[in-house]
């Protein structure tokens, strides 16, 4: 998989905050709203819907209308993608002989 180190970039940008690798683990156990997230975070829930901003916008999460609240899940298939593009990123290089480019 060749992938484009700019989109790569960006991926790991989202990923480098704290709060939003937190944010991560506790949406892969169920859908909360901002002020469960915040209360489990304990932080304010301005700074969760700014973290939760910047995952909408990378679609890592999706948004649901759950009554007057809205819900936040992770988006799977982004989930998938970006687990793809870090492994190979970081996997070993696919070597078919030990020998260095310039050399016959």
């Amino acid at each position: 998989m060749n992938t484009d180190p700019e989109k790569l970039a960006n991926v790991l940008q989202v990923l480098a905050a704290e709060s939003r690798v937190r944010i991560l683990q506790l949406l892969r156990e169920k859908a909360f709203c901002v002020n469960a997230l915040a209360m489990r975070l304990q932080v304010t829930q301005s700074a969760v819907s700014q973290h939760l901003r910047i995952m909408r916008e990378a679609k890592l999460v999706v948004d649901e209308r759950c009554g007057p609240r809205v819900h936040y899940r992770l988006n799977e298939a982004t989930l998938a993608r970006w687990r793809a593009e870090i492994d190979a990123l970081l996997a070993p290089p696919d070597r078919t002989d030990d020998k260095p480019e310039n050399q016959p």
